[in-house]
């Protein structure tokens, strides 16, 4: 496991990305894409209801990812994959934002890659469970 102060680190992490990536992923199944739109994602209007829906379901199977099996014990590695999901996951938001010339929207997305790519790098290297 080496260093536990990281290791605290990225449990630390692992909990704030599950904590955003499921509100996201709740409010983008919940929600109709026009409340969306009008709170501020107006990337949603560009695509069909079904596939935001989906995106929401992908941040929230990868939040429950990032903790949930490393937690129970069962299956931990699905953490680092998770991780590296959500990762892959904000880089085309990153891509979307960028295209779509959303520039407010993108230091949030940066954000999210570098807090979950540095937990995949973590939990597939050093740190792995």
């Amino acid at each position: 496991m080496g260093n536990p102060l990281m290791n605290t680190a990225l449990w630390a992490i692992s909990g704030v990305l599950t904590l955003v990536f499921l509100a996201a992923g709740l409010m983008k199944i919940g929600q109709p894409r026009e409340k969306l739109a009008a709170a501020g994602m107006a990337w949603t209007t560009a695509f069909p209801p079904g596939a935001v829906k989906a995106v929401g379901a992908v941040e929230v199977l990868g939040a429950l990812g990032l903790t949930v099996p490393a937690a129970l014990g069962i299956a931990p590695a699905v953490a680092a994959w998770a991780a590296l999901g959500l990762a892959a996951t904000m880089l085309g938001a990153i891509v979307l934002h960028l295209r779509r010339k959303e520039a407010t929207a993108l230091p949030v997305a940066l954000v999210l890659f570098a807090l979950a790519a540095e937990v995949a790098w973590g939990r597939f290297g050093p740190y792995a469970f």
